[in-house]
């Protein structure tokens, strides 16, 4: 069952509506102790692993809607700017739909996995000499003068897919949790995420809405430094934008929420990219580890309080927006490669320490 079906009351979904899945959705909320230990005592951490999603990310949330809807409009092609997960997802799911699907990447600035999805899909996919702000604008014209819906977070259908997410957590722990933390590029989720919570709680489903906590790279921190980057750097594409879409709303979820909007270094990205590896078995791209810096840099500097052992434990959770397959080159350049050897078993066993 896919999110419109499961959450099909809360979102802008009529009997004219032609559903289109992929069963997105329903993606697992794991435990990750050796995170949680670094926190400290009486704090759980959780990963809602969002890279199980059909084309590997979160994405796949929003664009059921936004596509169900452009069918339900009658239009017969859809468009977006995207650093990679917004033009693997779009594509995937234009060829459910039966439409046509427009793609403006910026040259040289999408990983291959990405690339490859959009591509197989059939997509009709254009490189411009320029970043992810330069292709949204080339976008927003061009649907703005033809037939052509923008599937862009932009596209208010986008967030109401998204917010599902969180309707999900709740329903696993059976409460909002104390802390939300997540990677914010363009800012639509961060945005979305809010949203959710906060119906949830309209509808007397939560009693309360948990601190967000948004970690963007620091080479590509507009909201945090407030001001446009013109020339974002990060090896976390999938957040590399200078000019977020949603950056109004992702300022108003840190506001009403008590939280934060803060930056995390490539550095403390890959640091806690390998950790999630290493440590608790979880496979994610770059940029979805930016939400575990995160809460790791805010511990280091005393931001989250000590939680006595008499209290509830309190629950984090940190959104790893998309899978590490996305992107298998960053994996190989930040491991050594493997030992060779002669084709017998003395061999493997002098290299395996056995």
């Amino acid at each position: 069952m896919g999110v419109i079906e499961q959450y099909r009351e809360y979102l802008p979904i009529n009997q004219n509506t032609p559903i289109i899945s992929l069963e997105e959705g329903n993606t697992p909320l794991i435990k990750a102790d050796p995170i949680a230990e670094t926190i400290g005592p009486g704090y759980n951490v959780w990963l809602k692993y969002e890279g199980l999603n059909p084309t590997g990310s979160f994405k796949d949330r929003g664009m059921t809607v936004a596509v169900s809807k452009a069918v339900e409009e009658g239009v017969h092609a859809v468009a977006c700017a995207s650093t990679g997960n917004t033009s693997a997802s779009a594509a995937a799911y234009s060829v459910r739909a039966k439409i046509k699907c427009i793609v403006v990447i910026p040259e040289g600035a999408i990983a291959l996995g990405k690339l490859a999805q959009a591509l197989i899909h059939g997509a009709c996919v254009i490189a411009v000499r320029g970043n992810f702000d330069e292709a949204l604008s080339i976008v927003l014209e061009l649907t703005g003068k033809y037939p052509v819906t923008l599937v862009n977070s932009i596209n208010p259908y986008r967030i109401e897919g998204q917010k599902t997410a969180s309707f999900e957590i709740c329903d696993r722990l059976g409460h909002a949790p104390d802390y939300h933390a997540l990677p914010v590029g363009n800012a639509g989720n961060i945005t979305a995420y809010w949203k959710g919570y906060s119906e949830y709680k309209e509808r007397g489903r939560i009693d309360t809405r948990p601190k967000m906590l948004g970690f963007q790279a620091a080479g590509s921190a507009p909201i945090v430094e407030k001001r446009v980057i013109k020339d974002p750097k990060t090896l976390a594409t999938a957040i590399k934008i200078g000019n977020p879409a949603s950056w109004k709303q992702a300022e108003e979820a840190r506001d009403r929420s008590g939280g934060v909007i803060e930056k995390v270094t490539d550095d403390e990205i890959i640091e806690a990219y390998k950790l999630l590896a290493d440590k608790v078995g979880v496979f994610v791209e770059p940029a979805s580890a930016a939400s575990v810096a995160g809460i790791l840099k805010k511990a280091k500097e005393g931001y989250f309080p000590p939680n006595a052992p008499s209290s509830p434990e309190k629950d984090i959770v940190c959104v790893l927006t998309g899978h590490g397959l996305k992107d298998p080159e960053r994996a190989i350049k930040c491991l050594e490669h493997p030992v060779v050897v002669d084709a017998n078993l003395e061999d493997v066993v002098r290299e395996a320490g056995l």
